[in-house]
Parts: C-alpha cells; sequence; structure tokens
C-alpha cells in the first residue's frame, strides 16, 4: 500500500508540475502584464519598477521557479482586470462550484443507479426502453441547450424557478454556502439538474452494461443454482460487483463536474469559477485564469488519488494479486 501509495504521489507531483508549466507559458505569448497593470500611459521608469517588483527582468527558469513556489502556496499574483488577489477571488467562488458540482452529483447518483439497475434487469420493458431513449437525449444534447430550455420553460413559462444567481447565502468564516436557506436551494435546482443530466445518463448506461456483464458471469450462475432468491443476488452479489467500476468513473466525473461547470455557469450567471474564467478569457487575464487551470489540475489529481485507494480497497483482487506477487 505504501508502495502504491508514492507512486501516485510522485505521479501527481509530475502532472502538477507539467500544469503549472502550460500555465507559466500563457504569462509569456498574451501580452505584457505590466502594460495592463499601469496601462498605455506608464513611463519607462515606472515600468522597469514594476517588473523587477514582479520579478520579470529574471531569466526564465528563475521566474518559472518563483511561480512554482508561489502556486505551492495558492498565490497567483493580482489580476489583470480586477486588481485583486487572484487567491481571494478563487476563494470567493470556490464554495458557489463545488456546491453545484456536489448537488448535481448526487443527483446523477441518486437518480442514475437506479435507473440503469431497472434497466438492466428489466431489459426489453417498454419504461426500458423510456429510459434508454432519455439516456440517448441526455449524451446527445449540448449542456447550454438544456440550460435554456429548463430556463424557457420553468423560468419564463411556469415561472417556478428563478433563472440566474445564487440566491440568498449565509456565511460561514469565508465558505459561503446557499444550501441552508429556501432561496439558495430554489436558486440552484435548474443549475444542478442541467449539470447533472449528462452524468445521469453517462451513469445509467455504465451501471446498465455493468450490471448486464455481472449477471452472465459464472458465480452468478453458481449463486442461482444454490437457490439464493433474485433479490439477493442482484443486489447482494451483482449490484455490489457493479459499483467497483462505477465507483471509480464517478470520482472522475466529479472532477469534471467541477472543471466543465463553465457552461452552466455563463448561462444561469452562477457566481462561480466557471464564470470567473470566461471572464478571465474574456479580458486575457493570465493570472486567473493560469490560477484555475492549476486548481483543477490539483483537484482532479486529489480525486484520482483518492479513487486509486478506494478502488485498492474495495477490490479484494488486487490486494490478493499484490500478496500472492501475481
Amino acid at each position: 500500500m505504501l508502495a502504491f501509495i508514492l507512486r501516485r504521489l510522485i505521479q501527481a507531483v509530475i502532472v502538477m508540475v507539467t500544469v503549472a508549466f502550460i500555465s507559466f507559458m500563457l504569462f509569456q505569448f498574451v501580452g505584457d502584464p505590466v502594460v495592463f497593470l499601469l496601462g498605455q500611459d506608464a513611463t519607462p521608469e515606472q515600468i522597469r519598477e514594476l517588473r523587477a517588483a514582479l520579478g520579470l527582468d529574471k531569466s526564465f527558469v528563475v521566474q518559472f521557479w518563483h511561480f512554482l513556489v508561489n502556486a505551492a502556496q495558492g498565490e497567483f499574483g493580482l489580476s489583470l482586470r480586477q486588481g485583486a488577489q487572484v487567491s481571494r477571488l478563487i476563494a470567493e467562488r470556490f464554495p458557489a462550484t463545488l456546491e453545484l458540482a456536489l448537488v448535481a452529483a448526487v443527483l446523477a447518483l441518486v437518480i442514475g443507479v437506479p435507473m440503469g439497475v431497472y434497466a438492466a434487469l428489466k431489459r426489453g420493458t417498454f419504461t426500458s426502453q423510456v429510459f434508454m431513449t432519455l439516456s440517448l437525449l441526455g449524451v446527445s444534447l449540448p449542456t447550454f441547450l438544456i440550460g435554456i430550455l429548463l430556463i424557457l420553460v420553468f423560468s419564463v413559462t411556469l415561472g417556478w424557478f428563478p433563472s440566474f444567481g445564487r440566491g440568498e447565502v449565509i456565511k460561514l468564516g469565508w465558505w459561503s454556502t446557499g444550501l441552508l436557506t429556501a432561496k439558495g436551494w430554489h436558486h440552484i435546482v435548474l443549475p444542478a439538474i442541467t449539470l447533472a443530466i449528462f452524468q445521469l445518463t453517462l451513469i445509467m448506461r455504465l451501471v446498465r452494461a455493468e450490471m448486464l456483464e455481472v449477471l452472465r458471469t459464472d458465480y452468478i450462475k453458481f449463486a442461482r443454482a444454490r437457490g439464493l432468491s433474485d433479490r439477493a443476488i442482484h443486489f447482494g452479489h451483482a449490484l455490489k460487483n457493479t459499483l467497483v467500476p462505477v465507483m471509480t468513473i464517478t470520482g472522475l466525473q466529479l472532477g469534471g463536474l467541477i472543471a466543465f461547470a463553465i457552461i452552466t455557469e455563463t448561462v444561469f450567471q452562477w457566481p462561480g469559477m466557471g464564470l470567473l474564467f470566461i471572464q478571465a478569457v474574456t479580458f486575457a487575464d493570465i493570472p486567473v485564469m493560469a490560477a484555475y487551470l492549476c486548481l483543477i489540475a490539483l483537484i482532479f489529481v486529489v480525486i484520482n488519488l483518492v479513487v486509486d485507494l478506494l478502488y485498492f480497497v474495495v477490490d479484494p483482487r488486487l490486494r490478493v494479486g499484490k500478496a500472492g506477487g501475481h
């Protein structure tokens, strides 16, 4: 286990350094940040002083090393558009994005897993065919179109839910949450459904495929020969083994929900990191873009490490294989 963790940590460090290098290269190809900060009317002396203060007069290697050290401490300098610390902007927006992603992930799991199990166990029935048709629509329709349709139906036509914003939030120290207020839940419904639909259909189809595969295995046939009930076979044996690969995909999808909430946050004007990133791209705000890339890479690396460890713990074949030298 220790060797396994060390290998994963080394891989994680390599990934993070690579992403940090890509983020650092953004500064080299998108204008001079000194000009963005001081404006076109700055004197040459002011430009030299600021370049020295920011360390931009150093060599490429030294600048990259300083960038790595600062990034490891969560510091990415000042936003070129807002003139505020990038770390503060990220800290303000991160709770909204994480909250939206977690609610969407719970929706996808709570609805997707039962639908996948039903579609596998009741294969060929009318309801199962409806589920599969809906899953094709969920996979095929782009997220922004789903969001616009939900706004048109439930906000404009029916007036049940608000079409933008986060609603009322409560401050818990530096953290903010809307899940403790009725208006917060009212505002998060449509964005969460929009973000969850693709993941829900993906999980449903994955559970169905894995469930059908497991039901064809020899140990399921042996369980039937022993006279076990269908309920015990389906939910005590088949489902438990079906969820092992599903757990891996779901963990990675959580990182995807956080990273790719950009479209959903833009459609619903949700004040999260995705909307901040879109605004940064629009105004070429490189420090914010670099911080976003590094943070998303860190989230993926951490989730991937946790999923690998859970997979190692849940699947006894991995432990037996290591112990037996296979």
